[in-house]
């Protein structure tokens, strides 16, 4: 069985990313190692999330910096599953994650778009069973 372990993030810096995702998003440091060029492997994941999880790496070319935020060009890249849509988007708005509309109904569940801190586009889903 395959399955998506990592997906990378660009990111400005290591220590505002994992302070975001933590502290707002309410995901887990998973791993904090430092590299051999002088980086740092990241890894944050949802809690609980057994096997995908998000590799937040700082750019190694310039063409990349221009990247960060804008890895999707401007759609929501990035689908974040729940199963207490409302406990969630009332936690995260409350540790300042800015929606950038209010939660809606789908026939696949309730649905809000926020944005990273760097302006990434997320879905915070709740889908139906």
């Amino acid at each position: 069985m395959a399955y998506i372990g990592l997906t990378t993030l660009l990111v400005r810096d290591y220590d505002e990313a994992i302070a975001f995702y933590v502290d707002a998003v309410g995901f887990e440091l998973r791993e904090d190692a430092p590299r051999e060029d002088g980086g740092r492997w990241v890894v944050v994941a949802p809690r609980g999330s057994r096997e995908t999880g998000l590799l937040l790496a700082r750019p190694g070319k310039p063409e990349q910096v221009a990247r960060i935020g804008d890895q999707t060009a401007g759609r929501v890249g990035l689908f974040l599953n729940t199963e207490d849509f409302a406990g969630d988007h009332r936690r995260m708005t409350e540790a300042g994650v800015v929606f950038l509309e209010e939660p809606r109904h789908e026939a696949y569940g309730p649905v809000a778009v926020f944005a990273d801190l760097y302006g990434n586009r997320w879905d915070l889903i709740q889908p139906k069973a």
